[in-house]
């Protein structure tokens, strides 16, 4: 029986497989910040590339720590009601330290406090927490879920011909349709409709053929009714 065995084992034992994913997030965390002047920064912030097998693995741990951020922030919102703007260590802070308000602001504090060092105890790094926390949070916030994509690449990794993937968090760089090709489109569409032409009425189309008919047609077809007309009369008698 498979007892314990979930995921991927990708050659390593327990200890260095969280050690490795913990390094890979905040890796992937740590890129949408542009200050620091890395020598290894990829081309485009919030990407990092690895194999296909580690991407699936870092996924689902990165978007548990997005949903976890998103989470804390509700919290520090209902609790910026009960804060101060003293300065701390002044009496006016001191005087909110001393009152029921900081009792409140605390109790309802408590639960961001506690989504940071849960982040803290998966990342090991506190920039990344940081990013996590004042960055992701608010730029998913009006989105449930689905905060990665994983792109496979063409090119395989030198030496054992490994298959090469990007991570990266959506809402950068996504494809959107442009408007020259949405206009082409349209214009395609509306030339390929037929126009609709009105049909004239059946009384108005008759009376239309009749004072069209030319004369030798009618005289012609006045002749051939006479014709049998005889031709019916010859036949009673």
């Amino acid at each position: 029986m498979r007892h314990r065995v979930k995921g991927r084992k990708l050659g390593r034992n327990q200890s260095h497989r969280k050690a490795m994913f913990k390094n890979m997030a905040a890796s992937l965390i740590r890129t949408l910040d542009q200050s620091e002047d890395l020598e290894n920064a990829p081309a485009v912030a919030g990407r990092i590339v690895t194999t296909v097998p580690k991407a699936k693995e870092l996924r689902p741990r990165i978007e548990k720590l997005i949903t976890l951020a998103k989470r804390a922030a509700q919290h520090e919102e209902n609790a910026a009601q009960y804060a101060t703007d003293a300065e701390r260590g002044s009496d006016a802070w001191k005087q909110w330290r001393n009152s029921e308000e900081w009792q409140k602001w605390t109790q309802a504090i408590a639960p961001a406090v506690n989504a940071r060092r849960r982040a803290f105890t998966e990342l090991r790094d506190r920039q990344a927490v940081d990013i996590l926390f004042d960055e992701l949070a608010p730029r998913f916030a009006d989105r449930n879920g689905g905060y990665t994509r994983i792109v496979r690449l063409a090119t395989v990794r030198l030496g054992d011909a490994g298959q090469q993937a990007l991570i990266e968090f959506v809402g950068e760089n996504d494809r959107v349709r442009s408007s020259k090709k949405v206009s082409s489109l349209a214009v395609r569409e509306e030339s390929a409709a037929p126009e609709e032409v009105e049909a004239p009425e059946a009384d108005d189309a008759v009376a239309t053929a009749t004072e069209d008919a030319p004369a030798d047609v009618s005289e012609e077809t006045s002749a051939v009714e006479a014709e049998a007309s005889e031709e019916s009369t010859e036949k009673v008698e």
